[in-house]
């Protein structure tokens, strides 16, 4: 059995209690962060992760930046990351997925499209994924 494990990062605690009470009622474990800094030190100590949800306007540090940093760590670079963002517009999708992101969901989410990306990434490794 694969382990369903995701890390929600996310500046907003609001979001991170309605994301992490909906993965949970999907059969999802949840671990949270509220900044980058944090996720990092999460990522660090916690080796069942399988996805990390992550919010690209984040204060301090955004996805953007920390995106750079995970895909040049050797120990984070391979972790699934799907970009959350309130933002929308044209060419964002593809600007998140230029900084390293693996696939792009805005808000206000659409579960359904969101649970089948993270159950395809479970099932599939990091380079056989074609985003669509």
């Amino acid at each position: 059995m694969v382990m369903k494990k995701v890390l929600i990062v996310d500046d907003d605690s609001k979001n991170i209690f309605a994301l992490s009470a909906m993965l949970k009622s999907k059969g999802w474990e949840t671990a949270t962060a509220t900044s980058m800094q944090e996720a990092m030190e999460v990522l660090a100590v916690t080796k069942s992760i399988s996805i990390i949800l992550l919010d690209m306007m984040m204060p301090d540090m955004d996805g953007y930046e920390g995106l750079g940093i995970f895909r040049k760590d050797p120990l984070l670079k391979d972790f699934r990351v799907i970009a959350v963002t309130a933002q929308a517009m044209t060419g964002d999708r593809e600007k998140c997925l230029a900084a390293g992101a693996d696939e792009y969901v805005s808000k206000p989410i659409d579960i359904d499209r969101l649970l089948n990306l993270m159950n395809q990434f479970i099932n599939i490794n990091r380079g056989d994924f074609v985003a669509g």
